[in-house]
């Protein structure tokens, strides 16, 4: 069980008073990064304005993340379709993935919110298989919610 108290109260302190999403992203996906060694893939995928059914990679740490993803599809696409945090433990047996990296065996994805607007999802992608739970699920939902503040 990874202990998220460290990190929250950082992305807290650093965020403090900046305006900018871009930046709020990048950070709070350094922060992520950095704070867990199995955290493969850190990143946001954001809903294109343009094209309001499609996510478009965001700010992120990691190895090349997958440009476009529709909503619906892969875990990604999921969570932004339902709206709701998916846990994955093994992203092979997942209807749809996307395997934007084949290293990864397990992730989450929490859908990113300003008021009810969905903007994006964070996506974290482990190489350990059943990496995530419910206590990584309600720590990323809060760390999702700074976002917009």
């Amino acid at each position: 069980m990874r202990d998220y108290s460290d990190v929250e109260m950082q992305i807290q302190g650093v965020l403090d008073g900046e305006p900018n999403r871009t930046a709020r992203l990048a950070t709070i996906a350094c922060l992520l990064s950095e704070a867990f060694d199995d955290y493969f893939w850190t990143g946001f995928y954001l809903v294109d304005p343009d094209k309001p059914g499609e996510l478009v990679v965001g700010p992120y740490q990691g190895t090349l993340g997958c440009l476009r993803i529709p909503f619906g599809r892969g875990v990604c696409g999921t969570a932004a379709a339902e709206r709701k945090t998916q846990i994955v433990e093994d992203v092979h047996a997942f209807p749809g993935h996307i395997a934007c990296d084949g290293r990864t065996e397990s992730e989450i994805v929490v859908p990113v919110f300003d008021g009810d607007a969905l903007i994006g999802v964070l996506d974290v992608d482990s190489m350990r298989s059943a990496a995530f739970d419910k206590t990584d699920a309600e720590a990323l939902e809060r760390i999702a919610a700074m976002i917009a503040a």
